[in-house]
């Protein structure tokens, strides 16, 4: 990917704070919203990756001269990857909770469906 200038870096890494940002704080709940917090879901994992992807590719063409814009917004983006990573083993437990829900759902599809054609059988 080509190299951004000091501003446009800054200028993109400033719209991805915001939306890691914006997406972390919905998964943290506060006390005013106690469990309210939006559940962690493959999509909002997704996003989040791609988000990660995206200012990494950014970064790889980081310019040797930072104006204290773009070191204000590397040092937000730094504080994010940091709440990512100290929220990865509750991200982790909550999809592994939601794997294991969806497994027990597939279990009683399927044995509805074979009590369905056992039924279909016996007529």
């Amino acid at each position: 990917m080509s190299s951004f200038s000091s501003d446009n870096l800054a200028r993109n890494l400033h719209e991805t704070n915001s939306r890691l940002s914006f997406w972390l704080e919905s998964l943290v709940p506060t006390e005013a919203q106690s469990a309210a917090a939006r559940p962690v879901t493959p999509p909002l994992i997704g996003a989040l990756l791609s988000e990660l992807m995206r200012a990494g590719q950014w970064l790889r063409g980081l310019p040797q001269d930072k104006d204290p814009e773009l070191e204000r917004e590397l040092n937000d983006y730094r504080k994010n990857v940091e709440r990512v990573r100290d929220l990865l083993p509750a991200i982790h437990g909550t999809l592994l909770r939601e794997r294991a829900r969806l497994e027990q759902r597939r279990a009683r599809v399927e044995s509805a469906a074979e009590w369905a054609r056992r039924s279909r059988e016996t007529l």
